[in-house]
C-alpha cells in the first residue's frame, strides 16, 4: 500500500487558530500525522457536521465536562484557554468543575481544580471568584427538594425520606448535598447543569443506568433527544467511540421512557 501525505484541512486550521491564536502545539512537532488526523476530525468534521451542530459555548462546556469524566488531564489544561476564547466564562468553568465533585468524587476532581486555578491565574484572572451559593445548611433540604420536584416531577416530593431505612441517608444526601448544595448555585442554568452531568457520566463509563436516568431528566428539562445526540457527537473525539455509542444507546432508551412518562 502506498503512503499518503496527511494534510490539515483549511477549516480545521482556521478553527484551531481561533482556539489557540498563534500557538504551536507540541504534538504537531513529534507526531504530526496523529495531530493532523485529530484536528481534521475534531476541529472540522465534528464542528461542521450539520447533524452534530452546537453553538461554540455549549460545545466547549460539554468538552470540559467530558474531559473531567474521562480524566483527560493534559487535554483539559490545553482546552481551558480555548474555551474562554469562545466565551465560556471563568465562573462557568468553575461551576463545571465544582459540580463534577458529586459524580466523580474528590479523588478525581481535585487535580482538575488545581489545573483550573493555574490556568486562570496565568490568564490574569483574580481568584477566588465571586461565590455562587444560594442555599445554607438550614435551607438546602427544602431547596434541593424544590429543584427535584420542579425539574423531575411530583414523584420526587419526599424522595429524601423514601426507600429502605438502611439506605435512606443516601437519598437524603442526594437531596441535600447533590441538589441542595450544587444544583441550586448560580453561574449555570439548570439545563446546562443537566447537560454537563450527562457529559460527566458518558465520559466516565460504567454507569449506564445513571446515564439513562440523566438523559431522561435532560429531555424533561428541554434538552431533547436531538440536542443530546449533538452533544455526544461533539465530545466523541475526546472520549472515543465505545463510550459515545453507549451514550447513544442510553439516549434511545431514555427517549422511550420519557415518552411514556406520566409525571407532570
Amino acid at each position: 500500500m502506498s503512503k499518503a501525505e496527511v494534510v490539515i484541512t483549511e477549516a480545521a486550521e482556521a478553527y484551531r487558530e481561533r482556539m489557540f491564536p498563534g500557538a504551536e502545539l507540541k504534538l504537531g512537532n513529534t507526531d504530526p500525522e496523529l495531530f493532523i488526523l485529530f484536528e481534521n476530525f475534531a476541529f472540522d468534521e465534528a464542528v461542521n457536521e450539520p447533524a452534530a451542530a452546537l453553538d461554540d459555548r455549549t460545545r466547549f462546556m460539554a468538552i470540559i465536562a467530558s474531559l473531567l469524566g474521562c480524566q483527560g488531564r493534559d487535554e483539559f489544561r490545553t482546552i481551558l484557554p480555548a474555551a474562554m476564547n469562545f466565551g465560556v466564562t471563568p465562573v462557568e468553568i468553575k461551576e463545571i468543575v465544582y459540580q463534577s465533585m458529586n459524580y466523580l468524587g474528590v479523588g478525581r476532581v481535585l487535580p482538575y481544580l488545581g489545573i483550573t486555578n493555574e490556568v486562570m491565574i496565568a490568564c490574569g484572572i483574580e481568584l477566588p471568584l465571586e461565590g455562587q451559593a444560594t442555599t445554607t445548611t438550614q435551607t438546602r433540604r427544602e431547596e434541593g427538594e424544590r429543584f427535584l420536584v420542579e425539574n423531575m416531577g411530583e414523584s420526587m416530593k419526599g424522595y429524601y425520606k423514601s426507600g429502605p431505612e438502611e439506605t435512606r441517608h443516601i437519598r437524603k444526601w442526594l437531596n441535600d448535598n447533590c441538589f441542595g448544595d450544587y444544583y441550586t448555585r448560580t453561574g449555570l442554568e439548570p439545563k446546562q447543569r443537566e447537560m454537563i452531568t450527562f457529559c460527566y457520566l458518558a465520559a466516565l463509563g460504567g454507569c449506564e443506568p445513571q446515564l439513562t436516568s440523566h438523559a431522561a431528566v435532560n429531555m424533561r428539562m428541554g434538552n431533547d433527544k436531538d440536542f443530546l445526540i449533538r452533544t455526544v457527537s461533539q465530545i466523541l473525539p475526546y472520549i472515543g467511540y465505545p463510550r459515545s455509542l453507549n451514550a447513544l444507546a442510553c439516549i434511545e432508551k431514555a427517549s422511550g421512557q420519557f415518552g411514556n412518562s406520566n409525571d407532570d
